[in-house]
């Protein structure tokens, strides 16, 4: 997609995100680097916050959104209301797959024989 100016930038996504991030990651230096060097990875932390939302301004004005939880867990009903299949109220059918000599549909497997009895 192109830049466009007008797009929206969900900032308070982009900063709970980094929250959330931020937090996780403090604990996880706070308990590796307990050598007296915490403020150097603190410092880190911290700064890769500015770093975070401008890449996250940059692709929001190039049209990039990345997909909610919820979204994720439920994208076949996205993807039927996107369509609007959702006020006919049907279900999408499933094409059938042309036979292949690989899943045996075509009707060329060979004739079983009969076993002799001794």
């Amino acid at each position: 997609m192109a830049w466009d100016m007008t797009r929206p930038v969900p900032w308070q996504r982009l900063m709970r995100e980094w929250l959330i991030y931020a937090a996780i990651m403090s604990v996880v230096f706070l308990l590796l680097f307990n050598d007296g060097n915490t403020i150097g990875a603190l410092a880190g932390v911290l700064v890769s916050g500015p770093l975070y939302l401008g890449f996250g301004w940059v692709l929001a004005k190039f049209g990039y959104q990345r997909k909610t939880l919820k979204e994720l867990r439920t994208p076949q009903a996205e993807s039927t209301s996107a369509s609007g299949d959702d006020a006919t109220g049907s279900t999408p059918e499933r094409r059938t797959v042309a036979p292949t000599s690989r899943t045996a549909g075509g009707g060329n497997r060979p004739p079983s024989t009969k076993k002799r009895r001794r």
